[in-house]
């Protein structure tokens, strides 16, 4: 799952061969972490330095971690590229990952975030930290090789994706002297990525009203964390109440299943562990990069983040790459053998050649960048790369919805009529397909849209005349009527409605897939007022002959749906619209 990710992505590779320029070093840190700092962890990293690094000539360094379920050797291949290129690296496990002890608390700033930053300590030069054993008994040799900016102040970037993503909000949030950050494919909040509501949301992918709980994705983590436990060899003593996890987890993920969304103070500890409840505090240039294959940290995620840090000023960049924890990256995206010859690769290398290096004549490439799965290209993925000086980028267009199941747009009128259907009881699926936990393992996700009859309703287009190219965020005005959810919803989240929607690609033989097997849970607070839904962002092309198809469900494999089974009606009209970000 994440770990196999990680793979496809950071591309992991061996340990440093006698004729590599650099050498490689197992140590283990003894760190303290907590609210009060009082909590001993054991981690255990891999240190890169380059031949010819010393007190004399410094060079910068990169902290990495890494992904969910995965460990330091994860990175090699990473590291070892950036080690052959002037970089000292320090690969460690993540706090309850891969040999390193205490449990996972998702990149708490407290947890994962103090033991972070006292890597970069030791990184500077501080003494105490680092160990030749995992009983901390023999002390390893004070680092000097490492460039600084001052007293036990290294010149340090950091970089990781996913878990390894997370992280590095969590230590720049606490500690100032992280100089770049390169998250891949992470989140902005917690809550909305295990419980997403894509409408009512109040700043960025946040809401105040819980969504749909994210089952597989949940169930899928919970196993590798345990697998984790069993690894480190600590099950017991941490059994209960959480094997190797934060206390609250396992009951969060309980009561979630049990009545399909986060309680409020289960969102307050996820949001706690976001960077979404700590921008003001990232101040170092970051380089976003998030996969369009992915239903677990979707672009939105990247999105809102770029967007709170350019507000306030910090240096941002983002790209959208193919690859994501639902599917793998396109070739040339990513290649640590050669960095310059992947896309992804090569524009990592200049981000910390920038602001690590300090060559401030490295161009760090185009505001926002973007992949094109319509594109042919062989080699470097970057003639596949769309480029803007902004975001948001294209010219919204809109379907109105009409008749029994019409989109139209421009001049045509939208004609009368209405389509029912009856969402399941007990949060039941519409549809058996793929579970989208498995992309990263079995390949993309590439969800038929074949929800039960009588479960939803549709709206399409007729057959495209040209290509029609989206980048960026579907949204969807709609006004449901759901007598029964009006009286229902009074009981607070439990008796409120729960949809699904989704833009689906109908091909000239009928066949409809959702994009990326992206779909949008709304949890509606108000039935009886109209209510915009903002899809999960996207980067597609319908092509000529295929129709847009606009998908409203009373449920998801992949989610908990409403407990209530309720009669839902969508009108057509001129207020119900579908929007669409379009480019050339």
């Amino acid at each position: 799952m994440a770990s196999a990710l990680a793979g496809t992505l950071i591309a992991p590779g061996g340990a440093a061969a006698a004729t590599d320029p650099f050498t490689t070093t197992t140590l283990h840190f003894k760190v303290l972490v907590g609210p009060g700092g009082d909590q001993v962890c054991d981690v255990v990293g891999d240190v890169y330095v380059p031949q010819g690094a010393s007190s004399g000539q410094p060079v910068p360094a990169v902290l990495t971690t890494n992904g969910f379920g995965g460990s330091k050797d994860d990175q090699a291949a990473a590291a070892g590229a950036l080690a052959t290129r002037g970089y000292a690296v320090l690969s460690y496990s993540g706090l309850g990952f891969g040999g390193s002890g205490c449990r996972i608390t998702l990149d708490d700033p407290d947890f994962d975030g103090r033991a972070a930053s006292q890597l970069v300590s030791y990184l500077g030069g501080a003494g105490g930290i680092a160990f030749l054993d995992a009983g901390h008994t023999q002390p390893a040799p004070v680092q000097t090789a490492i460039r600084l900016d001052g007293p036990n102040d290294p010149r340090v970037g950091t970089f990781g994706g996913s878990y390894g993503g997370g992280f590095q909000f969590a230590v720049a949030s606490i500690d100032p002297r992280v100089d770049a950050l390169v998250p891949l494919i992470t989140w902005n909040d917690l809550s909305y990525s295990l419980d997403p509501n894509n409408t009512a949301q109040t700043t960025g992918v946040s809401t105040d009203v819980p969504g749909a709980a994210k089952l597989m994705w949940a169930a899928g983590f919970s196993v590798e964390g345990v697998t984790a436990d069993l690894q480190n060899q600590q099950v017991p003593p941490d059994l209960v109440p959480c094997p190797n996890f934060a206390d609250f987890v396992c009951p969060a993920l309980i009561s979630a299943a049990a009545t399909g969304y986060l309680s409020p103070a289960d969102v307050a500890q996820l949001r706690r562990r976001s960077v979404a409840s700590f921008v003001p505090r990232i101040k170092a240039p970051t380089l976003l990069i998030q996969g369009e294959r992915d239903t677990l940290f979707n672009l939105n995620e990247a999105v809102a983040t770029y967007r709170a840090l350019q507000q306030q000023g910090t240096e941002t960049k983002m790209i959208w790459q193919l690859g994501g924890h639902s599917g793998a990256a396109a070739p040339g995206e990513v290649d640590w053998a050669d960095p310059a010859s992947g896309y992804i690769s090569g524009r990592v290398l200049a981000w910390f050649e920038r602001y690590l290096k300090g060559r401030p004549s490295v161009g760090t490439g185009p505001e926002f960048a973007y992949f094109r799965d319509w594109t042919s290209y062989t080699g470097n993925a970057a003639p596949a790369y769309g480029t803007a000086a902004s975001y948001p980028v294209g010219a919204p267009r809109t379907w109105r919805l009409s008749g029994a199941g019409d989109l139209v747009t421009g001049t045509t009128p939208a004609a009368g009529g209405a389509q029912s259907f009856l969402t399941p009881a007990a949060g039941l699926p519409t549809r058996l397909d793929e579970m989208d936990v498995f992309g990263s393992v079995l390949g993309p996700v590439v969800s038929l849209v074949d929800d039960l009859p009588g479960t939803f309703a549709t709206w399409t287009t007729p057959a495209l005349t040209a290509p029609l190219r989206v980048v960026g965020s579907p949204s969807v005005r709609l006004q449901v009527s759901a007598p029964t959810a009006a009286v229902s919803q009074l009981l607070g989240p439990a008796g409120e409605l729960v949809l699904f929607v989704k833009v689906a690609d109908v091909a000239p033989d009928g066949t409809a897939r959702l994009i990326n097997g992206l779909e949008a849970p709304v949890r509606i607070p108000d039935v009886t007022r109209p209510f915009t839904v903002q899809l999960p962002g996207i980067v597609h092309e319908f092509a000529p002959g295929h129709r847009l198809r606009l998908v409203v469900s009373g449920g998801s494999i992949n989610y908990r749906g409403g407990v209530l089974a309720t009669p839902v009606t969508i009108a057509s009209g001129a207020g119900q619209t579908l929007t669409l970000p379009v480019v050339p």
